[in-house]
């Protein structure tokens, strides 16, 4: 079993066909076997980039609507949802002052770092952090994470 942890940028991948959507959908199946852990904010951030898409033509209302509903039901069912707290916010604020991070993107680092570390410490292999952003996959490079990007896999 392997641990994954998805930012926006990689989950809306399963709900919107894209370069590398065939491959995130095949690791967040259920029967994969796979762990799919993902930030309280994920909900949030997939419906901006859906609405986006709405307004830009790209889909339409009920395709976006769809998309919101199994997301939903997807972070209440099917992944590990990482709790907002002060430890992240903490540790997303330090993440902000070493390295240019957008807020969200810090959040979704920092959440990522947070389950990394409880993953080995029960005893269990790091955790995968998937993200089609270069520079956020660059640094969370450089806070020890290993990772891995939807886009190659097309």
């Amino acid at each position: 079993m392997t641990h994954y942890f998805l930012d926006s940028s990689a989950l809306i991948k399963r709900y919107v066909v894209e370069i590398g959507t065939n491959w995130v959908r095949s690791i967040a199946l259920p029967t994969s076997g796979n762990t799919v852990i993902v930030s309280h904010i994920i909900q949030v951030e997939v419906v901006s980039g859906t609405m986006r898409r709405k307004r830009e033509g790209t889909i339409n209302s009920r395709t976006a609507r769809a998309i919101r509903l199994l997301t939903d039901r997807h972070c209440n069912r099917q992944y590990v949802v990482l709790g907002f707290n002060d430890q992240i916010a903490q540790h997303a604020e330090d993440l902000l002052e070493k390295h240019p991070l957008r807020a969200y993107d810090s959040i979704q680092l920092a959440s990522a770092l947070e389950s990394n570390y409880r993953l080995i410490g029960a005893g269990l292999p790091p955790l995968i952090f998937i993200s089609s952003d270069n520079r956020l996959l660059a640094i969370a490079i450089a806070e020890g994470l290993t990772t891995d990007d939807p886009n190659a896999h097309p």
